[in-house]
């Protein structure tokens, strides 16, 4: 084989084989469906210039907010409708957030992940659809200046909860919430529908709102035991 031969495919080949697969498909179809994956790829690159974060793979639908306050790490992947924001600024009030995201971080559909002081995300963190994350609460429900039911949620002050720390390779499931502060420990699994408000330890296992573990990984044994 000669040295000159290119292993890495090239954009040009990517295009080729992408109007390869839309052949079966109708004509308008397939032009539809050709143009909306070079949006798409167009979008990617932007951001991912935006950010800083090679490798990244944003999908339709997607609301990226607050860029300044948001560190992301390479290939990263999201599979589309994701909300991230880092709030600056609501109201009266002003934040200044961070949010950092590791490397190979995915997200699938739907997650909104909304921060006013700090949320980490460590690396290869896998996000399962409709997951919430936030580290503040529309209004404030404890201490001596609560908000009045009478105030519409939203025209109430943004009150701080805490810091919210996912550590590497957690893994959360469908329709998790996790509010702050908190911190999820390295290599820990969520179950989906589960609420987290409380610490989760490193190689566990927590499910049910709110979560408690129930399975706990056992490093001499190499295996997942009940708690």
């Amino acid at each position: 084989m000669s040295d000159s031969i290119q292993l890495i495919p090239t954009a040009k080949g990517k295009l080729a084989r992408r109007i390869k697969q839309f052949k079966s498909e109708p004509l308008p179809w397939a032009l539809y469906m050709l143009g909306a994956w070079g949006f798409a790829k167009l979008r990617s690159a932007m951001y991912a210039r935006l950010l800083k974060a090679p490798g990244l793979n944003v999908g339709p639908c997607c609301a990226i907010r607050g860029t300044q306050c948001i560190t992301m790490g390479s290939g990263v992947s999201i599979y589309g409708g994701l909300w991230l924001e880092a709030v600056q600024h609501y109201r009266q009030q002003s934040f200044s957030p961070t949010i950092i995201i590791g490397d190979n971080v995915s997200f699938s559909l739907d997650v909104h992940i909304t921060c006013v002081e700090r949320i980490e995300i460590g690396n290869g963190v896998l996000f399962g659809s409709r997951v919430h994350v936030s580290d503040h609460n529309h209004g404030s429900y404890v201490g001596m200046h609560q908000s009045h039911p009478q105030q519409a949620p939203a025209e109430r002050e943004l009150a701080l909860r805490g810091a919210v720390v996912i550590e590497d390779n957690v893994w959360i499931g469908d329709n998790v919430i996790i509010l702050g502060p908190v911190r999820i420990g390295a290599g820990a699994i969520v179950g989906a529908n589960s609420v987290i408000s409380t610490d989760v330890p490193a190689a566990t296992m927590v499910v049910g709102a709110p979560a408690k573990v129930v399975k706990q990984f056992d490093y001499e044994l190499n295996l997942w035991k009940k708690i």
